[in-house]
């Protein structure tokens, strides 16, 4: 009910967003913790209140724990420490910083409280929300190697891109209305 108002309360421009929120809720490709922590680690990201709320409602109510919840929160927390960082190691032209240590701690990446599938999938979101290569590929490389198929990281990065849309519009809505 929670994202079906959000898709409601988007603008008529924007109904392919809307009807893509509501698509991938039912898509099944994921697990519910896989879906849901996808959605809310993908909506702390982009930090809109107008998309965040409705989404972690609708987490909530799709049975999301506490503990998956805090997870996803962390993942979205972890990445945009680490997208900045990385990322900006990847644009930098001098090579000595890729091979100097980050002095960054990232524990919940080791222990996330979740089974590291869903934790790299709700990670993988946030980066590609961020935009950064390098962990995009760490998070994309260690679920392959664990054998996640590439539909469900695709779907992942799928639910990124709409909830940030969402966001976009729900931002540009409130400014326009001033």
């Amino acid at each position: 009910m929670a994202l079906e108002a959000l898709a409601k309360a988007l603008p008529s421009h924007a109904d392919d967003i809307g009807k893509n929120l509501l698509a991938l809720e039912r898509e099944g490709a994921l697990t519910d913790q896989q879906l849901w922590g996808t959605f809310l680690a993908s909506a702390c990201a982009v930090a809109t209140p107008a998309v965040l709320q409705p989404i972690e409602q609708a987490a909530r109510e799709a049975g999301l724990t506490e503990q998956a919840l805090s997870a996803a929160r962390g993942a979205a927390a972890i990445m945009a420490q680490n997208n900045i960082y990385f990322r900006a190691v990847t644009l930098l032209q001098n090579p000595e910083y890729r091979r100097l240590r980050s002095g960054l701690r990232m524990g919940i990446t080791f222990n996330p409280g979740v089974a590291k599938d869903d934790f790299d999938l709700w990670c993988v979101a946030v980066s590609a929300i961020h935009g950064c290569p390098d962990c995009l590929d760490a998070h994309e490389s260690a679920l392959k190697s664990r054998g996640v198929a590439a539909a469900h990281v695709q779907t992942a990065l799928r639910i990124a891109a709409v909830v940030h849309a969402a966001s976009r519009v729900m931002m540009a809505e409130a400014a326009a209305s001033g």
